[in-house]
């Protein structure tokens, strides 16, 4: 097993946002609290403990420990929860949609992370307590979003015709879904792994939600990791003095417009603004719908229905079903700082991008802001792939290239002529710069002649160049297929491998050893693309 890294800024893969958060760059300073080093955590602790009660506490580890008192294994599990009974306990948390059978691997990268960060920071603050929560997004209700995986190039899809907040589709008719996917597994002690977790977590559970919590469990329950899913009345019944304020005041809306101001200010206008906040960032949940919630003259309308409300036919409903209403993307991080003692949130970079949107809104709520720490990516390397790699003397950087930037590197590299016209250009540009002084010593007007021919050269230069390389490339396909190859194998899609593979794939390769091995391999605080190469399995 070897690692190697290169910097986020290099791969091409990120956004600009992203790499200043990285680097710390001054102007995005004002829109975070804490970067994350083990000194800050311990500040977070301080100031997290400080406005956390213990009635937060106890309705915390109250509903808990009723939504993991059914899972198998789970002594490690209860003994967490049990811990944040404690004012010096505190959580590492991470969070995702209900992807069936995980989605793309970088769902477990992102557990992962969170383990092993809550382990060191444990080591770093022997007198705290830190453990490490997954939130599952069961209220997200983009069911297009959650109802496939990739495996081997082919996507595995689930048709659903329910509607509403995902986490509660019922789970009937994946037997079908599962009879496919087990024909395309195999017979190995792998994939009859594989095979009975399937099972197991959808075929005895009844919705997408108590399928993902099993199956999660299933993963990394002997790590004791904590499982929430904040769609329960109890919590919702303590988020209501906030709710309130976003649908009477336009809370986030004010507090986010202005800080997407200041952001496009300190960072340019071409900066992408992650998600744009409405009014009201609230839904009303019935079965089978989640709508949004607008105001409309002194009525609350739920859209695409018939539901109103009055200002106090609003609060009364709130009060007596407080389960029926449903943050949205930018109201999701306040409540989750709310329910738990938490120092960090570990996310992508899509996620930090709208997370650096929302410190104002923390602020005008007097909630700590959490630490935010990008989750590891990674690039796994099969040691097949690793001899290819060095066979081909490319280097794990040139792999980050578009392939066309790629194939011609390598075949200027390669070839044993110089198809290079730089200098050929550079000795066309002194001779044009000598012709523009003749031309204005003689006769000005024909500075535009001169400047026509010396396009219509350089446009002949580029294209010669462009049919050189393209003879070459073919003089050296065999070369540029295994190039191609290569890289498609590596990104597939074009797109990064963590996007696409899901733990399955890698599962067959590396067996039971894949999680320890991407546990031991793992560092959260360590601000770089990894490159992984593991052994396969015997």
């Amino acid at each position: 097993m070897t690692k190697e890294f290169i910097s986020f800024a290099k791969t091409g893969k990120f956004s600009s946002l992203l790499i200043n958060y990285l680097e710390n760059h001054k102007a995005i300073r004002p829109f975070f609290n804490r970067t994350p080093t083990f000194e800050n955590f311990k500040l977070q602790c301080d100031e997290k403990q400080a406005h956390f009660s213990a009635s937060q506490r106890s309705l915390l580890v109250k509903t808990l420990k009723r939504q993991h008192q059914l899972l198998p294994n789970n002594h490690k599990v209860l003994k967490h929860i049990d811990a944040l009974s404690e004012a010096n306990a505190f959580t590492v948390t991470t969070g995702h949609q209900l992807n069936l059978f995980t989605g793309p691997i970088y769902f477990l990268y992102k557990i992962i992370d969170t383990l092993i960060l809550a382990q060191e920071l444990q080591k770093k603050h022997p007198k705290k307590t830190i453990l490490p929560v997954f939130w599952m997004a069961s209220e997200d209700h983009d069911f297009e979003e959650v109802n496939h995986f990739y495996f081997k190039g082919q996507k595995v899809r689930w048709e659903s015709k329910e509607k509403g907040a995902v986490g509660s589709f019922s789970t009937k008719g994946l037997d079908v879904l599962l009879n496919h996917f087990a024909k395309v597994l195999g017979k190995s002690i792998s994939a009859q792994t594989l095979k009975k977790w399937f099972k197991e977590s959808y075929f005895s559970h009844t919705t997408l939600s108590e399928a993902t919590r099993f199956l999660i469990h299933q993963l990394f329950g002997e790590y004791g990791l904590i499982i929430l899913d904040a769609n329960d009345p109890d919590l919702k019944r303590s988020m209501i003095p906030y709710f309130q304020k976003e649908l009477f005041e336009n809370t986030t809306f004010e507090t986010v417009s202005k800080t997407n101001q200041k952001l496009l200010k300190a960072l340019g206008s071409h900066t992408d603004i992650q998600v744009n906040p409405r009014k009201i960032n609230l839904f009303y949940c019935t079965d089978q719908q989640r709508n949004r919630i607008v105001q409309k003259d002194n009525l609350f309308t739920v859209l695409n229905t018939n539901i109103s409300f009055s200002r106090q036919e609003i609060m009364d409903e709130m009060d007596q079903n407080p389960e029926r209403f449903s943050p949205n993307v930018l109201l999701r991080p306040l409540y989750q700082e709310v329910l738990l003692p938490n120092l960090a949130y570990v996310g992508g970079g899509g996620e930090l991008a709208y997370w650096l949107q929302l410190k104002s809104t923390f602020e005008h709520f007097c909630v700590p802001f959490p630490i935010l720490k990008l989750r590891t990516s990674v690039l796994l390397v099969s040691t097949k792939q690793a001899k290819k790699i060095k066979k081909l003397a490319l280097t794990y950087a040139d792999l980050f290239l578009d392939s066309s930037s790629l194939i011609n590197y390598r075949v200027r590299a390669i070839s044993n002529i110089d198809i290079d016209f730089t200098p050929q250009k550079e000795m066309l540009s002194n001779q044009f710069r000598q012709l523009y002084d003749i031309a204005e010593q003689t006769d000005a007007s024909f500075l535009g002649a001169v400047k026509a021919q010396e396009k219509k050269q350089r446009n002949g230069l580029d294209a010669l160049e462009k049919r050189l390389l393209l003879a070459q490339r073919r003089k050296l396909a065999d070369e540029v297929r295994r190039i191609s190859d290569l890289q498609n194998d590596l990104f597939p899609n074009k797109s990064l491998q963590e996007r696409q593979l899901n733990f399955s794939e890698l599962y067959l390769e590396y067996g039971e050893e894949l999680i320890p091995a991407l546990m031991q391999s793992f560092n959260p605080l360590q601000f770089e693309f990894m490159i992984l190469e593991l052994n396969q399995q015997n």
